[in-house]
């Protein structure tokens, strides 16, 4: 005779639910947590632009006579701007980013003033840091990049830096007759202008019909100058897009703390509500499968 055994389940609970929503509520903490530490990330690098700000705003100060005395000598010997056969831009930015669009400004004014040359001026572009040669690689303008200079922004630049890049620009093997460098001129920690400052070569000075204004001047001398001249403009640019770039690091690291702070706001709200309805719903089965029993 056959032992029949039967198997009863008087309640058998919604698991799948329970589950669902216990998964939710990990993943929101998950994301709660991820971003609470860019919060730290965020905040950390605001203090240390501020810190580096504060010291390049009052090198700022005695570094334009730098770039006022570079346009001296150009404003009395009046060159002429229609000789020019060849001529040289120059974008000044640095390795580092999360300055909001400080760098890409400087590539979008360049590419604006590479794209009005007339035809039959040979332009050529050398790149100082690595964010503006990124951005004019992926423009027509990339392949008139002739040099890059890379390894800069993390340490204030000093005229060591400008010298040995003016040096590079001298021996990269292209004769210019004018060139332009792109920068950012610092205002205010929120506001940057973009301006230009020009160079020119040796030839050009001296055959410049003011030069006689000045005395004893030989090819040797005008030469000379005209090395010491280039790193000198460097040296001023960089200057003020470093602060330019302290600055305006400072302010974007202030908005992304703020918005990390909002966004913390509203997804501890939302925990604690996924939270309390995850433990609503346990005890609603709870008490709903003791009923049955």
């Amino acid at each position: 005779m056959l032992k029949v055994t039967t198997r009863v389940i008087l309640y058998s609970p919604q698991c799948c639910q329970v589950r669902h929503s216990s998964g939710k509520l990990k993943e929101l903490a998950i994301r709660l947590k991820a971003v609470r530490n860019i919060q730290k990330i965020t905040k950390t690098m605001k203090m240390i632009s501020a810190a580096k700000f504060a010291q390049a705003s009052k090198a700022i100060v005695p570094a334009r006579a730098y770039g006022v005395g570079a346009l001296s000598m150009y404003d009395k010997t009046e060159i002429a701007p229609n000789e020019k056969k060849q001529q040289l831009f120059i974008a000044v930015s640095s390795d580092r980013g999360l300055c909001g669009a400080l760098h890409s400004n400087i590539g979008r004014a360049l590419k604006s003033e590479f794209e009005q040359v007339p035809e039959g001026i040979e332009t050529k572009v050398i790149t100082v840091g690595e964010k503006a040669k990124a951005f004019l690689s992926s423009t027509a303008v990339g392949r008139s990049i002739i040099m890059e200079c890379k390894e800069l922004g993390r340490v204030p630049p000093t005229f060591n830096d400008a010298a040995a890049i003016a040096d590079q620009m001298l021996g990269c093997g292209y004769d210019y007759q004018e060139g332009r460098v792109f920068y950012n001129w610092f205002k205010s920690a929120m506001s940057q202008i973009i301006k230009q400052q020009p160079v020119y070569s040796t030839e050009v000075v001296s055959q410049s019909a003011s030069m006689s204004v000045y005395d004893s001047l030989d090819d040797d001398v005008i030469k000379s100058y005209q090395e010491f001249q280039l790193a000198n403009t460097l040296y001023y640019t960089m200057k003020e897009n470093y602060t330019s770039e302290q600055g305006a690091r400072m302010v974007s690291m202030d908005g992304a703390t703020k918005n990390a702070g909002d966004m913390i706001d509203r997804m501890a709200l939302l925990y604690n509500r996924t939270r309390q309805a995850v433990i609503t719903t346990e005890l609603t089965e709870i008490i709903s499968g003791m009923t049955a029993l």
